[in-house]
């Protein structure tokens, strides 16, 4: 009996250090995919920046006769 219990405190306590190590591993991801986002959203905004740019270039070419 008191091997049984011993061999179940063992597998709680490996248990607990899973959720501990998985909990540690989801807030880093967390933080990685925070940072991923506002990566994306501030090339967005270049993207868009440097397409009104671009646009407002080609407004000004002539256009071609035909």
């Amino acid at each position: 009996m008191d091997m049984e219990l011993s061999e179940l405190e063992t597998k709680i306590s490996q248990l607990v250090d899973a959720v501990h190590q998985l909990r540690s591993e989801n807030r880093l991801l967390r933080q990685q995919i925070a940072a991923k986002t506002d990566d994306v959203k501030r090339l967005s905004e270049k993207i868009e920046t440097a397409k009104g740019r671009l646009e407002s270039v080609l407004k000004q070419l002539p256009e071609k006769a035909v």
